[in-house]
């Protein structure tokens, strides 16, 4: 027992001397020594720069591994709208106040829930900033925009959008913009 632990500290010492002198070779690839102001100055930007694409890998990776719905923005007769995954138009329901569904059973089996797994991923043109979720009543995460649920219906293929700005299931449905607001 005795002879490992004195193996795995002489290990331990070499490995640390090895990282020592690498750090030492990696410092003065310069044959110009510059003053201790540009020393630390390029230290500083070489941190900066090194926490910039930290950032950027943490956030690449995060959107690599998000379970989340992807939602994007497309043309359609109405203007730019939401889309959900293979071109699904998605809708917000006029009766529902921010931040809750109120659309069950039959209305939901006409407007199914854009259901999200995780955060919902911003595609291309859809603001981040506005993208959440609301827990429903089964638990299930539902999508939301600007505060609103986000719904399909369920009788259209992809980019089709046959029921904007129709009242069906007690209230209307409107496509909606980029911005969060209904289209015209």
């Amino acid at each position: 027992m005795k002879n490992l632990s004195t193996e795995n500290m002489t290990k331990s010492a070499t490995l640390l001397m090895i990282v020592g002198l690498l750090v030492v070779a990696g410092c003065g690839s310069d044959d110009k020594t510059p003053a201790a102001g540009e020393q630390q100055s390029n230290a500083a930007m070489t941190e900066e720069k090194a926490t910039s694409a930290m950032k950027e890998d943490a956030e690449d990776t995060v959107k690599a591994t998000s379970d989340g719905t992807t939602i994007t923005v497309g043309e359609s007769q109405f203007g730019e709208m939401l889309w959900g995954p293979k071109r699904q138009a998605i809708y917000i329901f006029e009766n529902d106040p921010k931040g809750e569904s109120v659309c069950y059973d039959e209305c939901a089996e006409a407007w199914p829930p854009v259901f999200t797994d995780g955060e919902p991923v911003a595609g291309e043109g859809v603001k981040s900033s506005l993208l959440g979720t609301v827990k429903r009543s089964d638990g299930k995460l539902q999508a939301t925009y600007a505060g609103k649920p986000l719904y399909y219906y369920a009788h259209e293929g992809p980019g089709e959008v046959k029921c904007h700005d129709v009242s069906l299931n007690g209230g209307f449905w409107w496509v909606v913009g980029p911005d969060g607001n209904r289209r015209p």
